[in-house]
């Protein structure tokens, strides 16, 4: 929607305006100004399509996901890094139902920038594991199925890591 600094300039404007308010006496405009800048700073730190695409994808949507990652169309002037990293997690996630090459270049791409959660990474590397496997290479396979699985600490992703570990017993 807007470029990230966009952001934090109107939500500076806002609390200008809020500040305004507060001299002139209306301190519930005030009040009202500074939660509704609130949304703005949220925003800078989580991006709304992002947040979009990550529902859509709740809900096994990925024409749906696509759809609403495709609104962001410079993501390093309109999104952070880490949201960036995120922005390339959701694009290796699509392609890897249909183009493993383009798949393992998003998911390197998302570790490289960043994730926040542990359990983001380790689904990013079980990803490329598993990549990995299909291209035959059996040591980085192995290498980034024991990263995925050190960073399982909640053990969301045990049952997958389980098979991928008795697939690699056949190669």
């Amino acid at each position: 929607m807007f470029h990230k600094n966009i952001k934090l300039v109107i939500t500076a404007l806002i609390i200008g305006l809020a500040v305004w308010q507060f001299t002139e006496g209306y301190v519930g405009n005030g009040i009202a100004l500074i939660l509704f800048s609130l949304i703005f700073v949220f925003l800078y730190f989580r991006n709304e399509f992002i947040l979009l695409a990550f529902f859509k994808l709740r809900k096994q949507d990925m024409v749906g996901t696509q759809k609403w990652l495709s609104y962001i169309k410079k993501p390093e002037a309109a999104l952070t890094t880490k949201q960036q990293g995120y922005f390339n997690y959701l694009h290796g996630i699509i392609h890897s139902q249909t183009n493993l090459t383009k798949a393992e270049k998003f998911f390197k791409r998302a570790l490289k920038l960043g994730l926040s959660m542990d359990h983001d990474i380790a689904m990013a590397k079980l990803s490329l594991a598993g990549i990995s496997m299909q291209k035959r290479r059996k040591r980085e396979a192995t290498t980034l199925l024991q990263e995925a699985k050190k960073l399982d600490k909640r053990g969301m992703l045990k049952e997958q890591i389980k098979m991928m570990q008795q697939q690699m017993k056949r190669i």
